[in-house]
């Protein structure tokens, strides 16, 4: 049976809008890594490294999360899930020769052994219409499979982590699409992917992670958490992530610069996080001031010709 294209794509005026399949289908990612921790220690010191409250996860619970250096900037962006004996980070692969080294610094003082583990595990995501019933009749209760583990991200859309040589469903059950799908449907739910390009810049909530559930407030003290709490408690964060939408006849890169037009002049307003472009249409994320209007009208630099709009987030954007 032939597969029909899974990333169904319209328009509205200019604006593409992207639709989830009307089953599930599966998407190999060899853009991601993970990061295993092991030993007795890895939940204590895990808890005083990351954003996101890593003492209240259980086998099979994951969460999104941030790694920090003292400045409260992000060295990654990632997904934790718990194994049970092991937690894995999951995260974008460009960022692991800077993070993984300072994850790490602070491990030999505790019984925890925190390495590269990417070669032993394979990563999807899992995106359609229906995802939920075909998980509960696959997996069953709970997230662990295979010995691997199932991530929900948003409705409907989850990452999947299997040993490998695990056996994977055929393609005529379970039909694959590419990276460059799944990037644009993560895109379209608001979900942050940094790479390389931006460590070292952002703050946690700059890439909404506590509108995910990517922070916790009362864990207490990790590398970064004063900074992080200085910009919810006393309003010291005057940037989030954005989606835009529209056209760009030439191709887009991360870290790309983003201009915002202003009367009949053009002034830098961020740069590119992560993108999503078939032919002349695009999907893309941006840091930006949270004062924006809703209105306002963008381009990339050096591409005089496109032109970009503020699309809705799916969620509440809070501090």
């Amino acid at each position: 049976m032939k597969v029909t294209l899974n990333l169904l794509i319209t328009n509205q005026g200019s604006v593409p809008v992207l639709t989830l399949a009307s089953s599930p289908v599966l998407y190999p990612l060899t853009d991601r890594a993970v990061i295993g921790l092991t030993g007795a220690d890895r939940t204590k010191y895990l808890q005083g490294q990351v954003t996101c409250d890593v003492s209240k996860l259980t086998p099979g619970d994951a969460t999104a999360g941030g790694h920090c250096d003292s400045k409260g900037k992000l060295w990654a962006s990632f997904w934790l899930a718990n194994l049970g004996e092991q937690l894995l980070l999951v995260l974008n692969r460009s960022l692991v020769e800077r993070q993984l080294p300072e994850l790490k610094k602070f491990a030999v003082f505790a019984n925890t052994e925190v390495e590269d583990v990417s070669p032993h595990w394979q990563v999807f995501g899992l995106a359609g219409e229906g995802l939920s019933h075909w998980l509960n009749h696959q997996v069953g209760d709970g997230n662990l499979w295979q010995g691997g583990i199932v991530i929900p991200v948003a409705a409907e859309h989850a990452l999947l982590l299997l040993p490998q040589g695990a056996e994977l469903p055929e393609p005529s059950e379970l039909p694959r699409g590419s990276e460059q799908e799944w990037q644009g449907l993560m895109i379209h739910v608001g979900l942050p992917d940094m790479s390389a390009e931006h460590q070292g810049e952002y703050i946690p909530q700059m890439l909404n992670l506590q509108a995910i559930g990517g922070i916790s407030f009362t864990k207490g003290c990790y590398m970064g958490q004063e900074t992080v709490a200085r910009a919810k408690y006393r309003g010291a964060n005057k940037k989030a992530m954005f989606v835009l939408a529209g056209t760009a006849t030439g191709d887009i890169i991360a870290n790309q610069d983003l201009e915002l037009q202003l009367g009949d002049n053009w002034r830098r307003a961020g740069t590119v996080l992560s993108v999503w472009q078939q032919g002349d249409e695009c999907l893309l994320t941006a840091v930006l001031n949270k004062d924006l209007e809703t209105d306002a009208v963008f381009r990339l630099k050096g591409q005089e010709d496109s032109r970009l709009s503020l699309q809705p987030l799916p969620y509440d954007l809070i501090d």
